[in-house]
């Protein structure tokens, strides 16, 4: 693969490989035992500290950001072999190499949109790696893959906003480090254009009527490693007007600007957790014998095997041109494909996750593997960042307008 990329993407390429070899592999054990003795499970092992300190020194940092002020300055096409690499441990290697969501889609939000002062204040210490952001958009009492449905309030009472409602799966605010989140809410409700009703603004977590109020499991998991999925109650908390990101109804128009990367780096992490999910399935075929012969020479198998070869490079390759078209016709230009590729990857990835579990039999399922963790990832990336149906119902249109 690495003829496709120029000599600095191979770089970082073969510096990230041998980094995740000799520091993050052996520190996935050793978070876990470290996580057992902490005070508290949102706390975060001592180990993250030390892989976040070597990866700076070796120039592994905040590669996510095309922004070379704030950034590695790397196109989507240089960082996605890269991100690819980082999902073969999603848990952790993103964020030894603060590349991690959703700190990596405010960090963007607040070096596109925020004030010289927002800067200053929160992407400075995010982009040092100091301290944890959450996004908050997602309601439990309506439909929040209709960004218009959102009900929380924003209202604006003299030079101050008073935020009120009720936010769920709001990743990484049970982590003690989150110290900032960017709420979502609406602005003007009775604004006859629905896509300007909405905005943003910055929230400190330590604001009066900030209410952390327990942690969502996703398919029994907790997700201590991004810092959990909290529901989170704003009970007319107030931040002064100076906390607004962008202007007054610009909050959907942000959101689409920052889902758009975020849609595109998860794919590219998916397609290192299949990666892994074919290597711990081969190793297992090769290792274990059943019905007198190894598993690996089990027909089954061998077509599980090679379907999963074929997908991936499939994926890859769709992965990568999306990449490229975002770099060179912008977002928007490739919407189509950013489309496939978030319908396509945690669906034919989730297969070839629950095809890898198969073979491994009781410990698949079990904490022993990755597997299970990977399996409830990928499962949730099919709801997360827009369920695969909006997508479908977009992209169709997209396709029928050639033809009506």
């Amino acid at each position: 693969m690495d003829f496709a990329f120029d000599a600095r993407t191979q770089e970082l390429r073969a510096k990230l490989l041998t980094f995740m070899e000799q520091y993050v592999y052996p520190a996935e054990t050793t978070a876990h035992e470290q996580r057992l003795r902490l005070a508290s499970p949102w706390d975060t092992p001592a180990v993250v500290a030390e892989l976040k300190a070597e990866a700076r020194s070796q120039g592994l940092w905040n590669l996510f950001l095309p922004d070379a002020e704030h950034g590695a300055g790397l196109t989507n096409l240089q960082y996605a072999p890269l991100a690819e690499i980082t999902g073969r441990s999603p848990h952790l290697a993103p964020t030894a190499l603060n590349c991690a969501a959703p700190d990596t889609g405010n960090m963007e939000v607040l070096a596109q949109f925020g004030s010289d002062e927002q800067q200053k204040r929160w992407l400075e210490p995010l982009l040092a790696g100091e301290i944890r952001s959450a996004f908050a958009m997602t309601e439990p009492e309506v439909a929040s893959s209709d960004a218009t449905n959102i009900e929380t309030r924003i209202a604006k009472e003299g030079d101050e906003y008073v935020i009120t409602g009720r936010k769920w799966y709001i990743s990484g605010a049970m982590n003690p480090d989150c110290k900032i989140f960017i709420v979502m809410g609406k602005t003007d409700p009775e604004n006859q254009d629905v896509r300007r009703q909405q905005s943003m603004v910055l929230v400190p977590r330590d604001t009066p009527g900030v209410e952390v109020r327990r942690a969502m499991q996703v398919y029994g998991y907790e997700d201590h490693s991004h810092g959990g999925h909290a529901e989170v109650v704003f009970h007319g908390a107030r931040v002064p007007a100076e906390n607004l990101v962008g202007e007054e109804g610009g909050g959907f128009a942000i959101a689409q600007a920052r889902l758009g990367p975020g849609r595109i780096h998860h794919c590219m992490r998916l397609i290192g957790m299949a990666e892994r999910a074919i290597e711990l399935m081969c190793r297992r075929a090769a290792a274990r014998t059943a019905f007198g012969k190894p598993i690996a020479q089990q027909g089954v198998v061998q077509e599980w095997i090679a379907d999963a070869r074929v997908a991936v490079e499939q994926l890859r390759l769709l992965v990568l041109k999306t990449a490229w078209l975002m770099d060179t016709v912008g977002n928007r230009g490739a919407h189509t494909e950013i489309q496939a590729i978030k319908i396509a990857t945690p669906r034919t990835v989730l297969d070839i996750i629950d095809k890898a579990v198969q073979v491994h039999g009781a410990g698949g399922v079990s904490q022993d593997f990755p597997l299970a963790e990977l399996w409830a990832a990928a499962r949730t990336l099919r709801i997360a960042d827009g369920p695969d149906e909006v997508h479908q119902r977009s992209l169709a249109r997209r396709e029928l307008k050639k033809y009506l």
